[in-house]
């Protein structure tokens, strides 16, 4: 595996590839990396025949300078498990590299920014589409993997996407979970023992969503898990929410045939955690 800190050595290292026709993929992540990282890495393998993946903690993206600052970022265990998921070119660089003084960026996102996660983190989703149209326009890819935890973001990169005219593929990798249930996320090695018990209350209710959605009216069903997680020890909740997985809106019961997700966030432990299912 190359490993490079610079836009201009990465295209040096690409146009090789690029001259013989051979299909890029992305993987842009944050690094602390886990099991779901290399599942998005493994499918990346499938669709192209060089596969980089980015590694940048983001500061635009933070609404909480102390959220940046105790973000994991063990870069030497990092490599390590990139090389034996077979990754080809890791890109490493600094925020320097990546951000010039007093860059100014905002993209109409369609509402997308309003709701659920953009109303709890305001300015977030702006951050992640600065970084992720830098890292587009560095790797030039033909194909970019992100994984669905985080539903809304890709949302978002597909609207950016669609909007800016970005000549690459989307491809939206399943959910990797704990044998128990929980989803993996880098801040999970922040949750104690007891915080990940409580924190399996997410998954749990996702899945009891999902069981009787044919059967309730969708606003019964919302409440229901609403009052299950305010019920559930240790869980704060932010949201529950049932949406269009297509249009991501607040779903209803007048298009019965129409695609849904159920989406979660709740504190549990001090640490902030995300869900989703899609409910059929």
């Amino acid at each position: 595996m190359e490993i490079v800190k610079t836009k201009i050595s990465l295209q040096a290292l690409l146009q090789p590839h690029r001259s013989s026709k051979l299909r890029i993929a992305l993987v842009p992540t944050m690094g602390a990396l886990h099991n779901g990282h290399i599942a998005l890495i493994s499918h990346a393998k499938q669709l192209a025949d060089v596969v980089v993946c980015s590694i940048f903690v983001n500061p635009t993206q933070f609404n909480d300078p102390k959220d940046l600052e105790k973000y994991p970022r063990p870069i030497e265990q990092d490599i390590m498990m990139l090389r034996e998921a077979g990754c080809d070119i890791l890109f490493y660089p600094n925020v320097d590299e990546m951000y010039g003084q007093n860059e100014q960026w905002h993209l109409d996102l369609g509402g997308l920014d309003n709701v659920l996660e953009g109303l709890h983190r305001p300015g977030h989703f702006q951050g992640v589409t600065q970084i992720v149209k830098k890292l587009f326009d560095a790797v030039r890819p033909d194909v970019a993997c992100f994984g669905q935890k985080d539903f809304q973001q890709y949302k978002v990169v597909e609207h950016m996407v669609n909007q800016l005219q970005i000549p690459l593929a989307l491809e939206m990798c399943p959910t990797v979970r704990e044998p128990e249930g929980l989803a993996m996320s880098s801040r999970n090695v922040r949750l104690t023992e007891l915080g990940r018990k409580q924190a399996l209350a997410l998954y749990r209710t996702l899945q009891h969503v999902k069981a009787d959605v044919r059967r309730q009216n969708l606003v019964t069903l919302r409440e229901e898990a609403i009052k299950s997680l305010e019920n559930s020890p240790g869980v704060r909740l932010e949201y529950f929410a049932i949406y269009d997985a297509d249009t991501f809106t607040e779903a209803d019961n007048s298009a019965p045939d129409r695609p849904l997700i159920a989406l979660v966030a709740a504190w549990v432990d001090g640490v902030r955690l995300i869900d989703n299912l899609l409910l059929q």
